[in-house]
């Protein structure tokens, strides 16, 4: 009895830590720069806009199906595994997620600050460090996975729903952006690589994966469950970048022009009165929140495995790492669009070269991943996916080089 009361708890536990993986890589994918995107290449782009979504998603799921298996059947985190291909790889991938995760952590709480002036009219400043104090709480929490596993999969569900809520009140055009799904008037290639670099770039492609492994859902025999997990994973992403874009395109298509400093809260004043700059509120507050703590939490995952005394302080590190990212925004006189622009450079450059790490530990390197072969057409896929990766790098070095001008 007591045996089947523990496999019980062990079970819901399990069920439990997958979720919060399919929920902190979700949300971690969803932040400020998510909504950005997604309202800027709506109004660019109108319903044709649903095409790049179909085909970013695709390439999503190629990259993610791929890193969540190599990961959770090795039982070992990217940085890890590079240090193994290649004595320093490792140490390379992981300063790179790091600063790059620090910049766009000012971004997080930028976001979240700007959904408490929206919610609550509360001054950004006051807003950010509020959010910073928040996500600190949430690691000093007793039960810290559990903590993070809840909240993202919580505030994951309400801006979902109340995206939906709004785009029902926008009323958008469905029939005409599933048509132009697969036959879009048409197709912008920089909006599909700017999707996939949001959606799976930088400490994102590794959020869930490593949350796996940390929960010990590892080895061959959690394969299918991984699997599921990775595409859920992106499935929830792509839901709520669908029902934001219909939001958007309800409004946009009813002639409404967006050209305001916050095109999105005006979008959803435009569907929903004043009751919808509060929801934007709160939806943008839960995007911020969550990618504080997804940022937090990967970017450490990849600092503690680097030296045992770090891992023996990953709480402070978390810790330290939001304290930065909070001190930063609050000095910061200006909105800090260069840093942000500097650290998409950053993940543009991350993606292809620690996906090309995984890609290679699955076709060369076989005893990383306990004899367990990969298999060859996902590893097909993902060579495809890798070589559209390598095209984000490519742009990612113009805007860089950008900054310097």
């Amino acid at each position: 009895m007591a045996e089947d009361v523990a496999r019980a708890r062990g079970a819901a536990v399990g069920r439990g830590s997958l979720l919060g993986a399919v929920f902190l890589m979700a949300t971690s994918a969803i932040g400020p720069g998510f909504i950005t995107q997604t309202t800027e290449f709506t109004v660019r782009l109108g319903a044709a806009f649903a095409f790049a979504i179909l085909l970013s998603t695709l390439l999503d799921i190629a990259v993610q199906l791929n890193v969540w298996r190599i990961i959770g059947v090795s039982g070992m985190r990217a940085q890890d595994l590079g240090n193994r291909v290649l004595p320093g790889l490792g140490s390379l991938m992981a300063a790179l997620v790091v600063f790059g995760g620090l910049v766009f952590n000012i971004g997080n709480i930028a976001g979240a600050s700007l959904g408490l002036d929206a919610l609550l009219g509360l001054d950004v400043k006051i807003g950010g460090a509020v959010s910073a104090l928040v996500a600190t709480a949430i690691f000093l929490s007793r039960r810290a996975g559990m903590a993070v596993d809840r909240l993202v999969l919580v505030l994951g569900v309400v801006m979902i729903g109340l995206t939906l809520y709004v785009a029902l009140s926008s009323a958008p055009p469905v029939g005409e952006a599933l048509r132009q799904t697969v036959l879009p008037h048409r197709v912008d290639f920089l909006a599909i690589t700017t999707l996939l670099g949001g959606t799976v770039g930088g400490y994102i492609t590794y959020a869930g994966a490593h949350r796996l492994v940390d929960a010990g859902i590892t080895g061959p025999e959690y394969t299918g469950h991984i699997t599921r997990s990775s595409v859920l994973s992106l499935l929830t992403t792509s839901v709520m970048r669908v029902v934001l874009f219909l939001a958007l395109l309800g409004v946009v298509a009813g002639g409404v022009t967006l050209s305001g400093t916050n095109p999105t809260a005006e979008a959803f004043r435009h569907a929903a009165g004043p009751v919808g700059v509060r929801l934007f509120g709160v939806i943008l507050w839960s995007a911020g929140i969550t990618s504080v703590v997804g940022a937090a939490y990967t970017s450490v995952s990849f600092l503690s495995t680097l030296s045992p005394r770090l891992q023996h302080r990953r709480t402070g590190l978390v810790v330290a790492f939001i304290a930065v990212s909070a001190g930063a925004f609050l000095v910061l006189e200006q909105t800090p669009a260069t840093l942000l622009v500097l650290a998409g450079a950053l993940n543009g450059l991350i993606l292809p070269l620690g996906f090309g790490v995984l890609l290679w530990v699955a076709a060369r390197r076989t005893d990383l991943l306990g004899g367990h072969r990969h298999p060859r057409p996902l590893l097909a896929v993902g060579v495809l996916a890798w070589l559209s990766t390598l095209y984000i790098g490519v742009s990612s070095v113009n805007g860089l080089a950008e900054l310097w001008h």
